[in-house]
C-alpha cells in the first residue's frame, strides 16, 4: 500500500487494483486473471513516472505519434514496459505502431489486416492483436459489426496474423452489460481468449462478464483536458 505523502495517482492505481481484485473474487475468479492497462494518453511522463515506480507496467495509448514521444525516455529506465494501442491505427502509421506497440486493440478493417500482415512479415516483430467490434453500430465509432466479426476473425487468419482476443467499447448512453455479453459470446465462438472491455466506470461489471484486461484512465491520472 503507497504511504502517507504518495502520488495521488499511486493512490488511485492502488484503489484500482484493490478493486479489480475483488470484483474477480466475487465472480469466483483468480485476480491474476484481469490485467489492468492503465490508460496513460494526454498524461506526460511525470505524471505516468510514479505510478511504473509503483509497479504498473500494461499502459495504453490513442496515438502513435504521442507514444512515440512519451515512451522510448520511459522504457529506458523500465524496459518491461507492455504498450497498448487503444486508438484507431492508420495504415500509414503501421510500421510505426509494430516497433512501439506491444499490442494493438484497435484491429478493425481488411485494409489495416493486410498492413499489419506486410508489416509484421517484414519486420518480424509480432505484436498481440485484438479486433476491434462496434458492438453497439454506431456509425461514428471504429469497429467491425457484430454480425461480421466471425469472418472477418476468419480473414485475418487467412493472411497469417494471429488473433489474441477482442476489445469493445460500448454505447455511452446504454447499458454496458449486453454489449461485454455479446463480445464474450463472439470470442467463445471464435476460440479467443482475451477480452478487452470495461474502462473508469463500469470495469467491475467488465469482470463479471470476462473481461482479461480493463482500460483506466480517469480514475488512476485524474481528469483529461481533452474530454473522457
Amino acid at each position: 500500500m503507497p504511504g502517507p505523502g504518495a502520488d495521488p495517482a499511486v493512490s488511485q492505481w492502488d484503489a484500482i487494483r484493490t478493486r479489480i481484485a475483488r470484483a474477480a473474487r466475487d465472480s469466483e475468479r483468480d485476480p491474476a486473471t484481469v490485467a489492468l492497462v492503465a490508460v496513460s494518453k494526454t498524461y506526460g511522463a511525470e505524471s505516468i513516472a510514479p505510478v511504473i515506480a509503483a509497479g504498473q507496467r500494461a499502459f495504453g495509448e490513442n496515438r502513435v505519434q504521442e507514444a512515440q514521444a512519451k515512451w522510448p525516455g520511459l522504457r529506458a529506465t523500465t524496459p518491461n514496459i507492455d504498450l497498448h494501442l487503444i486508438g484507431p491505427l492508420q495504415t500509414n502509421k503501421v510500421r510505426d505502431a509494430v516497433a512501439l506497440f506491444d499490442t494493438i486493440e484497435t484491429l478493425d478493417r481488411p485494409k489495416l489486416a493486410e498492413a499489419l500482415a506486410a508489416e509484421i512479415a517484414r519486420g518480424g516483430r509480432r505484436p498481440r492483436l485484438l479486433v476491434q467490434v462496434n458492438t453497439g453500430a454506431e456509425p461514428q465509432k471504429a469497429g467491425v459489426l457484430p454480425e461480421d466479426a466471425d469472418s472477418f476473425i476468419a480473414r485475418c487468419r487467412d493472411l497469417g496474423l494471429a488473433i489474441d482476443g477482442l476489445m469493445c467499447i460500448p454505447p455511452a448512453a446504454e447499458q454496458a452489460s449486453p454489449h461485454f455479453a455479446l463480445l464474450a459470446t463472439i470470442a467463445a465462438r471464435n476460440g479467443l481468449a482475451t477480452l478487452s472491455m470495461g474502462m473508469s466506470a463500469d470495469f467491475e461489471l467488465a469482470i463479471q462478464l470476462g473481461a482479461t484486461h480493463v482500460r483506466v484512465g480517469s480514475a488512476i491520472f485524474g481528469a483529461r483536458h481533452d474530454g473522457p
